[in-house]
C-alpha cells in the first residue's frame, strides 16, 4: 500500500498548494475571525466558484489531481491550523477556533454547479473521517471547556475529558503531518498539565493527613474520595505488604539478569511479578490460564536465547496487547473489560504499572493503547465509559506518584 503521508512529505509543495496557503495567511492577517471563517465557508464548504480568482483555479487543479485522494486532507489540514496558529495565542480570538472547525459539520447550502465543486465537497467530506479531522476535533475542545464543564458531568462525551488525560496528548493531538510548532505546542501543553494535576493530588494528600475540619482540599479526579484513597494507598504504599510497585520491579528487573534463556524469564515473569498482586479468587479461573499460555507462545524463536533489552521490549508490548487493546484496526479489548470488571480497576491499572516499572521504554506503547480505547468509545457519554474514565483517572494517579519523582 502507498504511503500517501510519505509522498506528500517528501515532495514540494505545489504552486497551487503555495498559492492557497498564501491567499489564506493574507488574509487571516488583516480580516478578523468571523470574515475568515466565511471566507473558509464559501471556499471550502460551499465550493463557490469564481472562474476569475486564481486561487479558486488552484483549488480547481488541486482536486482534480490524480493524487488528491491521498493528499487532499493533508492540504486541507493544513488550511485550518493557518487561522488556527494565528488565533490560538490571542484570548480574544480563541473562541473562533471550535467555530471554524463546526463549518465542517455544517452542510453547504446550495447545489454544486460544476465537476469541481462535487469533486471538492466530496472530498471534505471524506476529510471528516480522517485522523486529521479527529485531531482537529479535540484540539478545538480545549477552546470550549469552560462551556462544556458547566454541563452535568455524566452526560458530557468522552472527548470533552481529553484534556484530563496528558499521558494520551500526543497519540490524540498528533498525526503524521503535524507540524514541530504544533508538536511543541502539545508538549508544552503535556507538561503544564501534568504539573498541575502533580501539584494538586500532592496537595489533596498532605491534607488527607490532617484532622478532618482541616480537610478543604478538592479531589483533583473524577473518581470519588473513597475511590482516590484506594488508589493512592495502592500505587505509593506496599502493595504485597512489604514492597511498593517500584520495590517490586527494581527486584525482578535485577533478579532477571542472571535468568539463562528466554523460556525461564517468561515462566519467572509470570510466576514471581505479573500474578503476584493478581486477586487469587479471580486470577486462579480463566485469566491466569491466559496469561501463561500467552507469554508461553510469545516469541517463542529466542526461547534458547538469554534475555536482551530488545526482548524485553518486544514481550512488554505483546503483553499490552493481550490486556489492553490488540491494535486500531482490531480494537478488542475483552480481556481489559473483563479485568475492570473482575478484577478491579485499580488492581488492573497497577498490573499495567507493573509492565511500565518493568520496561520504561513501554510506556509510549501503553498511551497509543489507551488512546485507541479513547478514540473508540469517544462519542459515548460519560455514564456509559465509566470503566474507561475511571481507569485513565487511577492511571494519571499512577503515573504520576511512580514515574514523576513526587516526593510522598
Amino acid at each position: 500500500m502507498t504511503d500517501s503521508w510519505s509522498n506528500y512529505y517528501n515532495r514540494q509543495a505545489t504552486p497551487e498548494e503555495l498559492l492557497l496557503y498564501t491567499y489564506l495567511l493574507d488574509h487571516v492577517k488583516v480580516e478578523p475571525p468571523n470574515q475568515l471563517i466565511e471566507l473558509f465557508r464559501r471556499l471550502f464548504i460551499e465550493g463557490m466558484e469564481d472562474s476569475s480568482s486564481q486561487v479558486w483555479q488552484a483549488l480547481e487543479r488541486i482536486v482534480s489531481s490524480d493524487l488528491a485522494d491521498q493528499e487532499f486532507k493533508f492540504i486541507l489540514n493544513r488550511s485550518c491550523y493557518i487561522p488556527i496558529n494565528h488565533w490560538e495565542n490571542n484570548p480574544r480570538f480563541k473562541e473562533a477556533i471550535p467555530k471554524l472547525i463546526a463549518l465542517f459539520e455544517t452542510p453547504p447550502t446550495q447545489l454544486a454547479r460544476s465537476r469541481t465543486t462535487q469533486r471538492l465537497r466530496q472530498l471534505v467530506q471524506c476529510f471528516r473521517q480522517t485522523e486529521q479531522y479527529r485531531v482537529l476535533r479535540y484540539r478545538t475542545q480545549q477552546f470550549s471547556q469552560k462551556s462544556e464543564e458547566s454541563n452535568n458531568v455524566e452526560s458530557r462525551r468522552l472527548r470533552t475529558f481529553l484534556d484530563r488525560y496528558p499521558f494520551i496528548y500526543e497519540p490524540c493531538l498528533l498525526t503524521n503531518d503535524s507540524t514541530d510548532e504544533q508538536r511543541q505546542k502539545v508538549k508544552s501543553r503535556q507538561t503544564q498539565q501534568q504539573q498541575q494535576f502533580d501539584i494538586n493530588l500532592s496537595h489533596y494528600i498532605t491534607y488527607q493527613q490532617l484532622p478532618k475540619n482541616s480537610r478543604s482540599v478538592k479531589n483533583p479526579t473524577l473518581l470519588s474520595n473513597d475511590e482516590l484513597n484506594i488508589a493512592i494507598q495502592q500505587f505509593t504504599g506496599k502493595v504485597d505488604g512489604a514492597n511498593t510497585y517500584k520495590d517490586l520491579a527494581e527486584r525482578f528487573r535485577t533478579s532477571s539478569r542472571w535468568t539463562p534463556c528466554y523460556r525461564t524469564f517468561k515462566k519467572e515473569l509470570y510466576d514471581e511479578y505479573l500474578t503476584a498482586s493478581t486477586n487469587i479468587n479471580y486470577g486462579n479461573h480463566q485469566f491466569n490460564q491466559k496469561l501463561q499460555k500467552h507469554l508461553q507462545n510469545t516469541l517463542v524463536e529466542y526461547d534458547t536465547q538469554r534475555l536482551s533489552p530488545i526482548l524485553l521490549v518486544k514481550t512488554c508490548r505483546k503483553l499490552l496487547d493481550l490486556l489492553v487493546v490488540e491494535s486500531a484496526e482490531q480494537p478488542k479489548h475483552y480481556i481489559f473489560l473483563d479485568l475492570t470488571s473482575n478484577l478491579g480497576i485499580t488492581p488492573t491499572i497497577g498490573l499495567l504499572l507493573k509492565i511500565v516499572l518493568l520496561c520504561h521504554h513501554v510506556k509510549p506503547y501503553l498511551e497509543q493503547k489507551l488512546a485507541i480505547l479513547f478514540k473508540h468509545y469517544e462519542d459515548y457519554t460519560k455514564d456509559k465509559t465509566k470503566w474507561l474514565v475511571d481507569s485513565l483517572e487511577n492511571l494519571n494517579v499512577a503515573f504520576s506518584t511512580n514515574l514523576r519523582m513526587m516526593n510522598l
